[in-house]
């Protein structure tokens, strides 16, 4: 029973250290705010793979949401400007 926890935790580890810069799409919306002067730092990485070990089914949603949202607006721009 506990490889399923493992396997659980591992893929939301991996999963938050592969959509670091695409954070944005999960977090705030799909427009991407400015770094600071630093760029990223590892602690920002750290904790973006922290949050994403334990709620990567949540993060995956609001990905797909914010995809959904993207699409739609990339539709009304089209028909808007035939």
């Amino acid at each position: 029973m506990n490889i399923y926890i493992y396997l659980f935790l591992l893929f939301g580890l991996v999963f938050g250290l592969s959509t670091f810069s695409y954070m944005h799409l999960f977090s705030e919306g799909p427009h991407k705010v400015d770094t600071p002067e630093g760029g990223s730092t590892l602690g920002g990485r750290v904790l973006w793979a922290m949050v994403c070990t334990f709620l990567w089914p949540i993060m995956v949603l609001t990905g797909l949401n914010s995809a959904r949202i993207l699409a739609k607006r990339k539709r009304q721009t089209v028909a808007a400007n035939p």
